[in-house]
């Protein structure tokens, strides 16, 4: 709460850090009462505020509290809160899924009906301002132990070069050698055989068969139905040809650990409307998805788990607004989960290195530019602590004209307690990009959450400096980076530790909510379990404890790309720069959306005229919040404008 203290309060702070100080080793429960009694007195302090900003909780009504994992801002000012299941298998198994919309102006909530387990989705912002939703929970990991049933990876053969096959749900495979017998989960198409021919004679080589990939259980528990090695698998209920042409193949089925498995459904929340419209689906399941928008506007969509937990084999497809359909890319390029994939301003791909988790550690991890059209990659050297990459976070530097991005802490790969305290820069105007390193957080940190900000400043806070905060690991401190000088500077510590499933975003007022966090224990002992973090911290920065803020007005609604708008403003004279800041959508400390693009801005008799940059790459077509800063370095509110 913000309040200021009277001198009863003030004196009794000062009184008990004296009283403390006689009492030494012999009152610890008095030191105790002493110093936190001293350090609500700081934090609350006119002073302090002004220099490190300050926290509060959000007072958000019991009915509307929910495991939020993903967070967007939305242009009409609102921001959409989603938990899918919320990572409860209880919620999952009664279909329990929920979104909340939060109306930060008004401090209300509402509840947003959802259809399906958004729980480790993608999203990204659409150019008409629609959020498009993609992905999530078909069903939850089974450690080693809770398998009872025997199961894994079918893969289904078709020789036959004319027709694909679909297999329904039920299709039952048996071994050709261990003679055991296993059920398919869902149904399987399985694409053509293609015939093969010389390039140079056109004489025929080779018929090579059309695959489809299915999960498969035993029909009864118990280990005696493994199958051991991989196995040819006859399936049941083909006749003639068909029986010959089609069949199955799996290495062994056993009672390891199954992971989660994805869903193909997609959606677009309509944030006039406020609600979710579903749209045609994915080609491919995904789990732990990224979205990343492109020059064109359509959404790229890449990585992820599929329909029976495997890693989607690097078929990315790409998704049309206007058609409201998918369509493969045509290439294959492999990342982990959640890879952090940011449009360049020459149309390219940049890949940071960093990830959210699942997939080899020894495939498709290292950092470059991709150009989707050739599916050339060009690795980008230099980055240190490469083995600790997972769970890290990337943010791309303000303003975007220059191309600069920071990698920040991250992981080992799993479950690893390896972490870094990196922040890794690179500049990708440079003829031949490098990382190098910038300045070093005081630990090791994994899931920091970075957040940009009007006045060109980087928020970083929390994270935890092992897995899932193992350990009471977690770490609550916050950082503003300043980009020009290179320089973190600590300012007020937030008051709840965030690790996994945990995010930031900055709302147009020009504070920063901070949502989530799934610790894996509650205590240092790792003995109790965790529980997720439903309370939503606000920071307020330095600069709104400030005497006064610039105000625009007027204005229009839409600003071509390349064009010029007048606003009005009584402030400015004292007006240094403008910005456009796109919208952030953000899960697991993944944000590809945000990014600070810097207008041209000259004054005028009543106010400013601002300039937006031609380059479609750099401005992709959607909503923007336009910020202006004054000489103090103090930002006005966001004003919603749309660039079509």
């Amino acid at each position: 709460m913000n309040y200021r203290p009277s001198r009863r309060t003030r004196r009794l702070a000062i009184t008990g850090v004296v009283v403390l100080a006689l009492a030494g080793m012999n009152g610890p429960a008095l030191y105790r009462f002493g110093t936190e009694q001293y350090h609500d007195y700081k934090i609350n302090r006119p002073e302090y505020k002004a220099e490190n900003g300050h926290w509060d909780f959000l007072d958000v009504p019991s009915e509307f509290r929910i495991n939020t994992i993903h967070a967007a801002l939305l242009h009409t000012g609102k921001v959409l809160l989603i938990a899918g299941s919320g990572n409860n298998q209880k919620n999952f198994d009664a279909k329990k899924f929920e979104s909340v919309l939060w109306d930060p102006k008004t401090d209300t909530y509402k509840k947003i009906p959802t259809p399906k387990d958004m729980f480790c989705a993608g999203h990204t912002q659409l150019p008409d301002g629609k959020l498009l939703v993609a992905g999530g929970t078909k069903r939850y990991e089974k450690l080693e132990g809770d398998v009872t049933k025997a199961g894994g990876l079918m893969i289904v053969h078709n020789e036959d070069p004319d027709a694909p096959k679909t297999l329904p749900a039920g299709t039952i495979f048996t071994g050709k050698k261990n003679g055991k017998t296993y059920v398919s989960k869902d149904p399987v198409l399985v694409e053509k055989a293609k015939k093969i021919f010389d390039k140079q004679t056109g004489r025929f080589l080779r018929t090579e068969a059309g695959l489809g990939r299915i999960y498969v259980e035993a029909k009864a528990s118990g280990k005696k139905y493994e199958s051991g090695t991989e196995d040819n698998y006859r399936v049941h209920g083909l006749t003639g040809t068909d029986a010959k042409n089609v069949y199955g193949i799996a290495q062994k089925l056993a009672l390891d650990k199954k992971d989660f498995q994805g869903i193909k459904e997609a959606y677009e929340f309509d944030p006039v409307a406020e609600k979710y419209i579903t749209v045609d689906p994915m080609n491919e399941a995904r789990w732990y998805p990224t979205l990343t928008t492109l020059e064109d506007g359509k959404v790229l969509s890449l990585s992820g788990l599929d329909e029976i937990g495997q890693i989607v084999p690097g078929k990315d497809e790409i998704y049309d607004p206007a058609t409201k359909k998918w369509e493969y890319t045509g290439v294959i390029r492999k990342f982990p989960t959640y890879p952090a994939i940011f449009l360049m301003n020459n149309g390219k791909l940049f890949y940071s290195g960093s990830n959210a988790g699942y997939g080899p550690a020894d495939e498709g991890r290292e950092p470059g530019v991709w150009d989707l059209k050739t599916n050339k990659f060009k690795k980008i050297p230099g980055l240190s602590d490469p083995d600790r990459m997972e769970t890290s976070a990337t943010v791309r530097l303000p303003p975007a004209q220059d191309e600069k991005f920071m990698v920040i802490g991250g992981g080992g790969v799993g479950e690893s307690e390896k972490s870094s305290e990196k922040s890794r820069l690179v500049d990708l105007k440079e003829p031949n990009p490098r990382f190098k390193d910038g300045a070093s957080l005081d630990q090791g940190t994994r899931y920091p959450s970075a957040s940009l900000m009007p006045d060109d400043t980087v928020l970083v806070t929390g994270g935890s400096h092992d897995y899932r905060g193992r350990g009471g690991s977690d770490i609550l401190q916050a950082r503003l980076y300043d980009a020009k000088t290179g320089t973190y500077r600590r300012v007020a510590d937030p008051a709840v530790g965030r690790n996994y499933h945990s995010g930031s975003l900055l709302l147009p007022d020009g504070r920063v909510m901070i949502f989530g966090s799934d610790s894996l224990y509650s205590d240092k002992a790792n003995t109790r379990p965790g529980v997720f973090e439903q309370r939503i911290e606000i920071y307020t920065p330095p600069y709104l404890f400030r005497d006064a803020r610039p105000k625009l007005t007027g204005g229009p609604k839409k600003i071509a790309r390349g064009g010029t708008a007048t606003f009005e403003s009584a402030h400015a004279g004292s007006l240094k720069d403008a910005k456009l800041m796109r919208p952030s959508a953000v899960t697991h400390v993944t944000d590809v959306d945000q990014r600070t693009v810097a207008l041209e801005m000259k004054k005028t008799k009543d106010g400013i005229s601002v300039t937006v940059p031609k380059n479609r790459a750099l401005v992709p077509s959607g909503y923007y919040m336009l910020f202006v800063t004054d000489d103090q370095g103090t930002p006005s509110e966001g004003t919603w404008v749309e660039v079509p």
